[in-house]
């Protein structure tokens, strides 16, 4: 096993195992750990009380952070005519149709959202196989099978961030990045949080949110006290 480096093992020592901390305190550690020589990504993750392989227990959905993502999304744009128009004024870095779905195919996947006009959907399907896994399929619930392709773009370029909760019922996103205030970082932590919490499906008992923790891309987790966060009733709020 690899030895941590001098840095690893000296922001390791800035979390105490099973502590959890209020937000504002936890957001203070995190940026003094993320002491890389970039701009690291701040992420959170929260184990979630639901099975998603249960149609009833899925967690998905999208929410627009208050301060952005720090990422402009590379978006492809399934469309034809004057909304193809509309998607390449509105900067889609891919526009196309058909010809797109060839591309997409032979393996062109520089994109990170991909948004559709609901008479591209037939030619969206065929890729099933290829954007499901990755979570890219578009989707009316989540504002990418729309006819306002221009709307979409800008809220995909502002840091819009789609979740999804994996079979482990784990969500993870990229809320920000290190040299976003405290504050930023905060406030979109918190809207992450009330996203999911909205979000609670019908099939989930119990406890719906167990475990919030933020990171950076270098640096150790913080697990947060949940009885800060906008969690509703759907939280534990004690250890």
């Amino acid at each position: 096993m690899a030895k941590a480096s001098k840095r690893a093992r000296a922001n390791q020592a800035k979390v105490v195992p099973g502590k959890t901390l209020p937000l504002d305190e936890a957001v203070k550690g995190l940026k003094a750990a993320a002491n890389a020589k970039f701009d690291e990504t701040i992420e959170i993750a929260m184990n979630l009380g639901v099975d998603p392989r249960h149609s009833d227990q899925n967690v998905r959905g999208v929410v627009a952070l208050p301060h952005g993502s720090g990422k402009s999304a590379r978006v492809a744009v399934f469309a034809k005519g004057a909304k193809a128009e509309e998607a390449t004024k509105a900067g889609a870095d891919l526009v196309g149709a058909d010809d797109l779905a060839e591309r997409i195919t032979a393996g062109e996947m520089n994109f990170e959202r991909v948004i559709a006009t609901p008479d591209m959907m037939p030619v969206v399907g065929r890729l099933g196989k290829v954007l499901g896994p990755r979570g890219l399929m578009p989707n009316p619930k989540l504002g990418t099978v729309t006819m306002d392709v221009a709307g979409a773009i800008r809220a995909a370029k502002a840091g819009q961030v789609q979740f999804r909760a994996e079979k482990a019922g784990i969500v993870h996103a990229g809320i920000g990045k290190a040299s976003f205030s405290a504050s930023a970082l905060a406030d979109n932590v918190r809207a992450f949080v009330e996203a999911i919490a909205k979000a609670r499906p019908s099939g989930a008992k119990g406890i719906y949110i167990q475990k919030v923790a933020i990171s950076s891309t270098m640096g150790p987790g913080f697990a947060l006290d949940l009885g800060g966060l906008p969690i509703g009733g759907g939280g534990r709020t004690t250890e």
